[in-house]
């Protein structure tokens, strides 16, 4: 195992790197990105009213975020694995999760309000956090495992 990180060094470091700047997005969210929800939901939730938001800069602030976890994910996904159709093929499904689970924020929003809190904390939660690159790493893994 010694040898292998040893020959893989590079890529090693480099994966850090990356994993580590994603712990950095998460550790200044206060200060890069709009969220009136990063209070609202670290608090007792269930019982209060949504907060004001302002919906065209928590539209852009969900974009820029998800956006700088996809590059990364990619980036560390290609680090991991060096094959560019994997890469694009995981392009895609960022995409088009980003859009199911953007029209999914908001029509909860605007649907169900404060009613369905757990409903709208979990689909926020996939949209600013890297949680994709989790369910990717071992599924890419198993898959080159297998074939």
């Amino acid at each position: 195992m010694l040898k292998i990180l040893l020959r893989h060094k590079i890529r090693f470091l480099v994966g850090c790197g990356l994993v580590a700047s994603l712990a950095i997005i998460r550790a200044y969210e206060y200060d890069l990105f709009y969220d009136p929800f990063l209070n609202y939901f670290e608090g007792d939730f269930q019982h209060q009213p949504l907060p004001f938001y302002d919906t065209l800069p928590l539209f852009f602030s969900l974009v820029l975020r998800y956006g700088l976890n996809m590059f990364i994910s990619l980036a560390l996904i290609y680090v991991i694995f060096k094959e560019v159709q994997m890469i694009k093929f995981t392009f895609f499904l960022y995409l088009l999760f980003f859009m199911f689970l953007l029209f999914c924020f908001f029509g909860i929003i605007h649907i169900y309000g404060s009613s369905n809190n757990l409903m709208l904390f979990y689909t926020r939660r996939f949209l600013i956090q890297p949680l994709f690159v989790l369910l990717f790493i071992p599924a890419f893994y198993y898959q080159k495992q297998t074939k």
